[in-house]
């Protein structure tokens, strides 16, 4: 297969829904002033746009799909 593709930074899923992506984010890796924020989570999870901007920072995976489409983003995990 040698198609290529112009992948874009504003991707879609051809029904107008962006692609954003979901990632766990360690809390340690955090700035110091928002470790002092998230409690006893090890693990948060982060949502990001295509071009790497992120979106938002939750407590858990479900609440970041949740958040994403209730936003008319369409989430995919990020490994």
């Amino acid at each position: 297969m040698d198609t290529k593709y112009d992948i874009d930074t504003d991707m879609d899923t051809g029904d107008g829904r962006p692609i954003v992506y979901v990632r766990p984010v360690k809390a340690s890796d955090l700035p110091q002033e928002m470790r002092a924020k998230v409690g006893d989570h090890d693990t948060l999870y982060a949502v990001h746009s295509t071009a790497g901007e992120r979106l938002a920072l939750v407590a858990d995976r479900r609440m970041a799909y949740f958040l994403a489409r209730q936003n008319d983003m369409e989430p995919v995990a990020v490994h």
